[in-house]
């Protein structure tokens, strides 16, 4: 009995020398395959909101239609006299000249009116009136001529004598029907007149142009 003891004493002796077993490490699991991320795409719609109102644009104004005038009358021109010059009342009723019929020598040339008659008496008489450019001129002659309008005929000129002076170097002379030569007279007819400045020794200085069909001469009121 005492040999099983002292061998079971050995047993157990044996056994506490011996080195406890390795423990046995857990073994780790392999890791997992890595998943390949999922990318989610995701559509965000943003709502833009203006941050003022678009100015609204107003319709277009309609225009009204143009209204077409009615169709006026043909006017009627006036025939413009045959002379270079035209006729203007001046102050007092006096008719003045055009400058450019004085050819250089005479200016402020008028008359009283544009008709004139033998027997009427309210238009019997037509004063006509000159002021010369040049100093050596110191006497004026009337001259004039008549033009038969019916039948187109152009009598000689005549002189109607001298033009009486004024302090101011002006030359005025009152012309009558009756003082139209007996031989010329017609009964319509147009009464043409020229200007001619004398020196004092009574030589011809300058002439005006013709002045030509704008007096009208009659033997009845105009």
């Amino acid at each position: 009995m005492k040999k099983i003891f002292i061998l079971l004493l050995a047993i157990a002796l044996t056994a506490c020398a011996a080195p406890a077993a390795a423990t046995e490490q857990p073994v780790a699991a392999p890791p997992e395959p890595t998943a390949t991320p999922l990318v989610v795409v995701q559509t965000v719609i943003v709502t833009v909101i203006p941050t003022q109102a678009a100015t609204e644009v107003p319709p277009p104004t309609a225009v009204p239609p143009t209204p077409i005038p009615p169709t006026a009358a043909p006017e009627t021109q006036a025939v413009a006299p045959t002379a270079a010059a035209v006729n203007t009342a001046a102050s007092g009723g006096a008719i003045t000249v055009d400058n450019a019929l004085g050819a250089g020598w005479f200016v402020n040339m008028t008359r009283s009116a544009n008709a004139f008659a033998l027997r009427c008496q309210l238009s019997k008489e037509i004063t006509f009136s000159v002021t010369p450019t040049d100093a050596n001129i110191t006497a004026v002659d009337f001259y004039y001529r008549t033009e038969d309008r019916s039948t187109g005929a152009v009598f000689d000129w005549q002189n109607a004598g001298r033009m009486l002076p004024d302090a101011n170097g002006n030359f005025t002379l009152v012309f009558s029907g009756e003082s139209v030569n007996a031989n010329f007279r017609k009964p319509n007819a147009w009464f043409d007149y020229q200007f001619v400045g004398l020196s004092q020794s009574g030589g011809v200085v300058g002439r005006s142009e013709k002045i030509e069909q704008l007096v009208s001469y009659t033997f009845d009121c105009p």
